[in-house]
């Protein structure tokens, strides 16, 4: 991309509000990270899209020159089940901010995201619960690929970010293989630049949706990069990649750093234990980054349970740096092709805890 290369698999950090909280841009890029994600919805709330755009466009204003994949806004709008409206137009809703009102449609998703630059759009599309019975998924699903045709025209519509950023359609359909297969026949004709599995990471658990990725990934264009929209845990980004998934997204590191959890090559940990008061080990002796080579696991103990920001800045310092080493590690576990004895391994050591 324009921006820089993407590597895959890769792992994008979540940077909601044009920030990946607790951290500053370049130690995002120092973990290793060569994209990351903005939320339409966040961010056209507050500060706005066009005070964005103003201001020199999203790569300015939060100072990542590099790759940055926006989000449609679908999902956080579906999320408002008691502030919004669906109809065959879009969906209009009520911030949860103030209160005020808002119509988001497949071309004003696709105009927010030309005034932010981003370079990775995703179509504007509607993410239905698993539990939900089989026609409202279908009438979900059948309405998403009719979002996705506006979506693909109106980001066309804008030449110039059209020429320079590319535009993923959004396969939805639950845990159904009919309507996956459906969905994904009506994206291919459509044409996209990458394909996104969505739906899944809400609630279905990890072998519901590892069942599904049995067989949707392989439905999307092999040629295409197949993005599974936010997953996941350490131990998912495995099983979906083993599955053909090519990039993910998710809170989870930053959130869990947070949180006082840490991530390691031997399952995670809850930093708040009493048994990491006078732990002078780093928090993974197999991890490579500055927080397991300079401070120990009683340290970090000490500012969790002392609610230090400190203590939040190199949790998810050390988190989003051990993502992204995994990511690096099954990179080259599949150039040298010893995919899955590094996944029989990882397993072993990761589900020990």
């Amino acid at each position: 991309m324009r921006r820089g290369e993407i590597r895959t698999p890769a792992f994008m950090p979540v940077g909601t509000a044009a920030t990946v909280k607790a951290m500053k841009p370049e130690t995002v890029r120092n973990t290793g990270a060569d994209i990351i994600l903005g939320n339409t919805y966040h961010l056209m709330l507050r500060p706005g899209a066009e005070r964005v755009a103003r201001l020199g466009g999203l790569h300015r204003f939060m100072n990542w020159p590099r790759p940055i994949l926006t989000d449609s806004g679908g999902y956080q709008v579906m999320s408002l089940s008691e502030l919004r409206k669906i109809t065959e137009q879009g969906v209009s809703f009520r911030s949860h901010l103030d209160g005020s009102k808002h119509m988001l449609t497949p071309e004003r998703s696709m105009e927010i995201q030309r005034v932010l630059g981003s370079d990775i759009v995703m179509a504007f599309d509607e993410c239905p619960r698993a539990d939900q019975p089989r026609e409202e998924i279908a009438k979900s699903m059948e309405l998403s690929m009719r979002w996705a045709k506006r979506s693909r025209e109106g980001f066309d519509a804008g030449e110039d970010h059209a020429a320079a950023a590319s535009l993923f359609g959004i396969q939805q359909g639950a845990l159904d293989e009919e309507l996956r297969l459906q969905s994904a026949q009506a994206l291919t004709e459509i044409g996209f630049d990458g394909y996104a599995i969505g739906g899944l990471a809400v609630g279905e658990g990890q072998e519901a949706m590892f069942a599904t990725l049995d067989f949707a990934p392989s439905q999307l264009p092999e040629e295409a990069p197949r993005y599974l929209m936010g997953v996941g845990k350490p131990d998912d980004l495995v099983g979906a990649v083993e599955r053909g998934v090519d990039m993910f997204d998710c809170v989870l590191p930053t959130r869990s750093g947070r949180n006082g959890q840490a991530f390691t090559w031997n399952g995670p940990l809850n930093l708040r234990n009493a048994k990491f008061a006078e732990d002078t080990g780093p928090l993974d002796d197999r991890c490579a980054c500055a927080v397991c080579a300079e401070y120990s696991r009683a340290y970090l103990h000490h500012l969790v349970r002392s609610q230090e920001i400190l203590g939040a800045m190199l949790m998810t310092e050390h988190n989003l740096s051990f993502y992204q080493q995994l990511m690096q590690t099954m990179r080259g576990a599949i150039g040298e092709g010893r995919f899955a004895a590094f996944a029989r391994d990882f397993r072993r050591d990761y589900l020990r805890s």
